[in-house]
């Protein structure tokens, strides 16, 4: 099948503290999420969020529905977003065609039927990096290039995270009904990212970290504010970051992740800022 899913529970922070090692990993890590010509879903009650990789090689990869959302298609009742992290690819929504090349975004609006995605290169193929929310409304299908984002640098090499934040799918930019992404680039000697920490009751995350270099990793901090826990995480990995949870990380190296968030607030800035020294 090239079309598959699993579907995770939500966590409390009470159950949260009393886990190991290996069912931290179960709860929150996803450890694969590119495989040629298979869309393979991990879903969360979390805002009932969708998180994947599209990566065709073969031929075109189509967009099909799963049972968990008793939709006769995939976008019925959902919103679309995707970043391509790999060779240039170009999607097909309803017959009209967008070329999405590095590092540039796409979102596809409720109500699209058909969207298949392809590679201009099956030796360097695309890799589509997917998140979809539920959606009351149709907004339209949008790329966003490079150039189109609203870019900010925060942080200081002195602080060890100097970073440039690219916020694509996001309301200032186009219009969505909740879901959000956007992609932050740690500067060469820095290694931290999102600290000082937050918290967001009113939505939830999930990262994707990728330019991890060959033999380094990332180091990703979760937990509530004075309940920390962590989870080590490789190149082209994502974690799900509960409403309640912080969600920074420290890398053996500078690198790359993609941030996609859903809830009731659309302001970027909506966060509760914990005290680097309050952290536990």
């Amino acid at each position: 099948m090239s079309t598959q899913y699993e579907s995770r529970y939500a966590s409390s922070p009470a159950e949260v503290k009393s886990m190991d090692t290996e069912a931290l990993r179960k709860a929150f890590l996803i450890e694969k999420i590119f495989e040629a010509d298979r869309i393979s879903w991990v879903h969360t009650h979390y805002d009932r969020y969708l998180t994947a990789g599209a990566m065709p090689v073969k031929g075109g990869l189509e967009l099909q529905t799963i049972d968990l959302l008793k939709a006769a298609y995939f976008l019925e009742r959902r919103e679309l977003g995707m970043i391509n992290v790999g060779g240039p690819g170009m999607v097909e929504v309803d017959g009209e065609q967008f070329e999405i090349g590095f590092k540039e975004a796409l979102y596809v609006g409720k109500g699209k039927q058909k969207v298949v995605f392809h590679s201009k290169d099956a030796a360097q193929p695309a890799k589509f990096y997917l998140n979809s929310t539920p959606a009351h409304h149709s907004y339209p299908t949008r790329k966003v290039s490079r150039n189109e984002a609203e870019v900010v640098t925060l942080g200081a090499l002195e602080t060890s995270n100097h970073r440039t934040i690219n916020k694509l799918l996001v309301n200032s930019v186009l219009e969505t009904c909740q879901l959000q992404m956007g992609m932050t680039e740690l500067k060469p000697g820095s290694v931290w990212n999102t600290m000082p920490a937050h918290t967001h009751d009113r939505r939830m995350e999930v990262y994707f970290y990728f330019e991890v270099p060959e033999a380094q990793s990332v180091c990703h901090f979760m937990g509530q504010p004075q309940e920390t826990r962590h989870i080590w995480m490789q190149n082209e990995q994502a974690v799900i970051s509960p409403p309640w949870s912080v969600h920074s990380g420290a890398g053996t190296s500078n690198y790359t992740f993609i941030w996609g968030m859903a809830g009731e607030n659309l302001d970027y800035g909506d966060m509760d800022h914990c005290k680097i020294t309050e952290l536990r």
